[in-house]
């Protein structure tokens, strides 16, 4: 249906707006066509008693003279007042008692809308009596008696004419606005719906991205943010696109890498046997590299089926996990890189060891390369404390701090390295480990002196009180 249409629906909005201003107008056009019919009735009564005035007194107007003059100004009777003296100057039979009289004088505009009202409700003929001033020549007061019914003809016939013409306009009014909104907001409107049809049964098409072109500077704003939103959307499909296929990738190496890793541990055991010192304490540490790095392997796997498993937290302390964490990176970090623990040696906090091993491994990781890439001796130190309710462990460096291009993009993969060929994954990563334990990652601040990111979790005390 054409209601149904945005065009159609502003058609019929148009038309009824338009009738209605027209009815709110009829009420004053039929209050001043009535004053002028009876106002034209005064003003001809006045001329007729001027010119039977201008007669010789020893004059008599024919009889059949004065009915064609009553008839002519449609009266019956005329009255002329002049200094409080009535003098009836024409006069024909009355059908009937004069049943109200009008005085047009002063009157009140609402009397004369009453007046007019009741015109249309009467349901028989009437004999009125009006009182007028006429406006034209010398002033005076006249009095005429006629019929009503007659008015109420010419009023219906009048208001007769002003509704059709008011519907002719309405509908003319409407036809062009209905015109003007098609090609001004429904075919604007209509292209974009096209575009994001389009755009919506293949949003790697970069070539059906919609170009914003509309002159209405609502509709472009409009443009705009669906160009926006496309773009942002077709490269966010892309760059899961390309995450699907590395995670493929991945999946298959981590199938080989665990077999050859798991061959590895084995052989562990003999350099366990050693009876040289620094081969048995390095063993230990080894053997559990390795363990993780299996460990690793097969959630790589199991996140490949989609069925990657949440944490398993636990109260552990703090200070050797980091130990273990900066003994590791000491044996990648360049000499110029010093590693450094202040985290209380008895502060605990709630974890996957396996998780937050690799959350501080990427952070201490990426604060020690980006030391590396000034070539100046710098530190990395990992702190940490519990502040109402929560454990807060900052990673600072002293290195470079980011660009401005590498904060925009900082959590996204592929776009927040800072490092010549790096992925910009280990932040990723360790974003989404810290947030699958309630707590948040955040670069805390960054500048010429250095950086430093901060892991907020849940304290274990506040988890005990909480349950």
């Amino acid at each position: 249906m054409v209601l149904n249409t945005l065009s159609g629906r502003f058609l019929g909005l148009m038309v009824l707006f338009v009738l209605i201003a027209e009815v709110l107008f009829f009420v004053p056009s039929m209050t001043r066509f009535r004053l002028d019919y009876l106002q034209n009735r005064v003003e001809m009564a006045q001329l007729a008693a001027l010119a039977l005035l201008a007669t010789p007194p020893d004059s008599e107007i024919a009889p059949d003279l004065k009915d064609e003059i009553l008839a002519t100004a449609d009266v019956l009777n005329v009255v002329l007042r002049r200094d409080d003296v009535r003098e009836l100057m024409f006069e024909s039979p009355l059908p009937d008692m004069v049943q109200e009289t009008f005085d047009l004088r002063a009157p009140s505009r609402l009397a004369l809308a009453r007046d007019a009202l009741r015109v249309f409700a009467a349901d028989r003929d009437r004999i009125i009596r009006v009182i007028g001033r006429s406006n034209q020549g010398a002033q005076s007061e006249i009095e005429v008696t006629l019929h009503e019914w007659p008015l109420r003809q010419a009023m219906i016939d009048h208001g007769r004419r002003i509704l059709l013409v008011s519907l002719v306009v309405s509908l003319a009014l409407a036809a062009m606005l209905f015109l003007a909104v098609q090609r001004l907001m429904v075919r604007p409107i209509g292209r974009v719906v096209e575009h994001m049809t389009a755009y919506r049964d293949d949003p790697m098409d970069a070539s059906r991205i919609i170009a914003p072109e509309s002159g209405a500077r609502e509709l472009r704003e409009a443009e705009t943010a669906l160009h926006e939103l496309e773009v942002q959307l077709t490269s966010a499909l892309r760059q899961k696109e390309r995450l699907a296929g590395l995670g493929a990738a991945v999946a298959k190496i981590s199938h080989d890498l665990r077999n050859m890793l798991t061959t590895a541990q084995l052989l562990t055991d003999r350099i366990e046997a050693s009876n040289d010192p620094a081969v048995r304490w390095t063993a230990p540490k080894l053997v559990g590299s390795l363990a993780r790095a299996i460990s690793l392997c097969e959630r790589t796997l199991t996140f490949g089926k989609a069925e990657e498993l949440p944490p398993e937290p636990v109260d552990l302390p703090l200070a050797a996990l980091v130990a273990e964490v900066l003994d590791n990176e000491r044996a990648a970090a360049a000499g110029c890189v010093s590693l450094v623990s202040e985290v209380p040696a008895g502060l605990r906090v709630r974890a996957d060891a396996d998780q937050l091993f690799r959350v501080l491994s990427n952070l201490v990781r990426n604060a020690a390369q980006a030391i590396e890439t000034v070539g100046k001796p710098g530190a990395v130190k990992v702190t940490a404390t519990e502040i109402d309710g929560r454990s807060e462990i900052r990673v600072r460096d002293t290195g470079p701090g980011m660009p401005e291009k590498a904060r925009e993009n900082l959590f996204q993969p592929f776009r927040g390295s800072v490092r010549q060929g790096g992925s910009g994954l280990g932040l990723v990563i360790a974003a989404d480990l810290v947030r699958g334990h309630g707590g948040s990652l955040i670069l805390e601040e960054t500048g010429p002196r250095g950086s430093t990111f901060r892991i907020s979790l849940p304290a274990p005390g506040a988890q005990r009180r909480a349950g």
